[in-house]
């Protein structure tokens, strides 16, 4: 499957525009590019700088697979909306494992956690998902 490069955010943005994060309150993903001339390297630092937190935030880097497995895992007790729902999520992180390199899940704060999914493409730049998450 040999996707256009300008067509990956557009995917991402129509896979995931239907789907919330649920934690304690539920929040839509937004899809963001950084090019690879406004961000060189990718590492935490330039991540805090980039999304404007504190760069004494704590940060929490997690593998994609371990980030999605609640949302991707069809439980035995599911109705059909929430099976729909979970082959969604199945879809998605195919499609960001499949067209992004070096993808990662940084979880940024506390209580209330901003939520990026970054991956780079074969361009250099950085793609990926952003969203919220509340723990308690």
């Amino acid at each position: 499957m040999n996707n256009n490069e300008f067509d990956i955010p557009k995917k991402l943005k129509s896979l995931s525009q239907n789907l919330v994060w649920m934690s304690e309150s539920d929040y839509p993903f937004d899809v963001f590019i950084w090019s690879n001339q406004e961000l060189k390297e990718f590492n935490t630092h330039n991540l805090l700088e980039k999304t404007n937190h504190s760069l004494k935030a704590p940060v929490k880097i997690l593998q994609i697979d371990n980030f999605f497995q609640s949302a991707t895992t069809e439980k035995d007790w599911y109705d059909d909306e929430e099976r729909e729902t979970a082959k969604k999520y199945q879809t998605l992180l195919e499609t960001l494992k499949q067209n992004l390199d070096h993808i990662q899940v940084y979880k940024i704060g506390e209580v209330e956690i901003d939520v990026y999914i970054v991956g780079q493409l074969k361009s250099g730049d950085w793609v990926g998902l952003s969203t919220k998450t509340v723990e308690t």
